[in-house]
This record gives structure tokens, sequence and C-alpha cells, in this order.
């Protein structure tokens, strides 16, 4: 056994803790390759929270749009037309990463979207998102006012490697 003795005038060693934290990262949702990885790169590229009420609201908003086991139909999961060569919202992009990178672009550099982008900068209310979704003209049926939106859970699906550029 050793002992250390220590004078009592002796003041204790400052000692620096430092922090860390993680991010999800492009990567490593296109590794993973679900809906529910590409409703994540979206809000990563808006640089928007990762919450499950964002996450929530992304996915039921892709189901609307393509249907949960096709949702990377034309590689264009909203059906945006920003960028997809269909400016109704029927043209494609070369990848899902694209594709997220578009979206989150369209949506935070149009003024009608503001509504869209507040809810997602907020995070808290996958309802209020939904309903600011319906009242802009990101589509022109607006989704029957809310009544063709359905809020029951969206499964889980895995797009094909090559929508993802793989």
């Amino acid at each position: 056994m050793q002992e250390v003795e220590v004078d009592g005038d002796v003041a204790p060693a400052s000692v620096s803790r430092e922090g860390y934290s993680t991010t999800t990262g492009p990567e490593t949702l296109v590794d993973s390759g679900t809906n529910y990885d590409w409703a994540r790169l979206v809000l990563v590229f808006g640089d928007w929270p990762l919450t499950d009420e964002n996450v929530r609201l992304m996915v039921e908003w892709m189901r609307e749009e393509n249907g949960p086991d096709n949702w990377w139909n034309r590689n264009n999961p909203l059906n945006n037309g920003y960028g997809s060569g269909g400016g109704s919202g029927l043209g494609s992009y070369d990848t899902l990463v694209t594709a997220a990178e578009y979206a989150a672009s369209n949506l935070k550099k149009r003024s009608f979207y503001a509504g869209i982008v507040a809810g997602l900068e907020a995070g808290t209310s996958a309802d209020a998102t939904a309903r600011a979704i319906w009242a802009s003209p990101w589509a022109s049926s607006h989704y029957g006012n809310g009544a063709w939106w359905s809020t029951a859970p969206v499964p889980v699906v895995a797009a094909p490697a090559s929508a993802w550029g793989r």
C-alpha cells in the first residue's frame, strides 16, 4: 500500500472537462437508408431540429405524396418541383440525397412556405406544421384541407441502395 501526503496549503489543480456532442450526419442516414432517414436528412439540410414531431411530420408528408411502400418514387419523396425538372412535382432527382437538399432549399427560399419553415424550426407540433402545409401551395389539392392526411404510424421502409446513389 502506498500513501501520499500533500501539504495542506496546496490548492487542488483545476480540471477541465471538455464536453462533446454528436449530430446525425448525411452519411449515417444514407447508410441506414429508410424513409425515416430521408426525413431526417431533409431536416439536417434545412438546419431544423431532429425532433420526433418533425420526423413524424416529414414521414406523414412523404406518405401523402408517394405512399409508404414506394416513398422513393422517382427519387422525389415529396414530389418537389424545384430542381427536379418537373415544375408540377413530377420530376426526378439523381439520388435521394439530392432530393433532400432540394426539398430543404425549396422550403427555405420561398416566402409562401414560411409557415412550414416556422413549424419545422419550432419542432414541437407535427399537427400545426401539417396545417401550414395544407394552407401552402405545395399541393394544389391542399390535401383536402387535411381530410386526406393520415396521422396513423408510418412503417419504416428502406429504399433500394441505387436510390441513394450506391
